[in-house]
């Protein structure tokens, strides 16, 4: 006797297919959203918005960039409906060691005290420079500058060409850094102008 006609729940279909993909939705949910609530609250919305649709799901040759991709339009139709923006600081989300890589353009050769200095001042700064930027800038310099994506990935993910993930990475790199260097320059004291 065949068994063939019995086809698992939807609900078990569903749990199969979505399940080994939690973590990573969580973790780019986290990323995005920058606090645990808000990450698991994201999630959860695209889970439940996903469940009636178990047949395209099943039609899906990659599934994880593709939920990626439902997850961050997820966030970004959250962004504009609220019209807020994430207040986690960027020095959690990175730590001290990984900005003076990422930001390699400000280092000198030298480790002095001016260096030291320096390094210490560039969390919070970055902090307030990342949160000038808007959520789509900042996602995209997080997903490449700070976890490592590919830019195809990051092209795939957001629905966008390849080049234009390269062009705006530029432009967002190049804000970052002038802002940054705006943010970072000594200012002159007081009452010192005119010698």
């Amino acid at each position: 006797m065949a068994l063939s006609f019995f086809k698992p729940s939807k609900s078990r279909r569903f749990d199969a297919l979505v399940r080994p993909h939690l973590d990573a939705m969580y973790r780019f949910a986290y990323r995005l959203a920058g606090q645990q609530q808000d990450a698991e609250d994201l999630v959860q919305d695209v889970v439940v918005k996903l469940f009636p649709k178990l047949d395209e799901l099943e039609s899906v040759d990659q599934l994880r960039p593709w939920l990626n991709r439902v997850l961050y339009r997820q966030f970004i139709d959250q962004v504009r409906r609220k019209n807020r923006q994430s207040d986690r600081p960027l020095t959690e989300l990175v730590g001290s060691e990984s900005q003076a890589d990422w930001l390699d353009s400000l280092e000198s050769d030298s480790v002095g005290p001016d260096l030291q200095l320096e390094q210490s001042r560039l969390g919070p700064a970055l902090d307030r420079v990342m949160m000038t930027l808007t959520p789509d800038q900042r996602t995209l310099l997080l997903l490449h500058d700070v976890d490592g994506w590919r830019q195809e990935d990051i092209a795939e993910v957001l629905d966008i060409p390849l080049g234009t993930v390269k062009s705006r990475l530029h432009r967002c790199r190049a804000a970052l850094r002038k802002k940054l260097q705006r943010e970072l320059e000594p200012t002159e004291p007081a009452g010192r102008v005119g010698e």
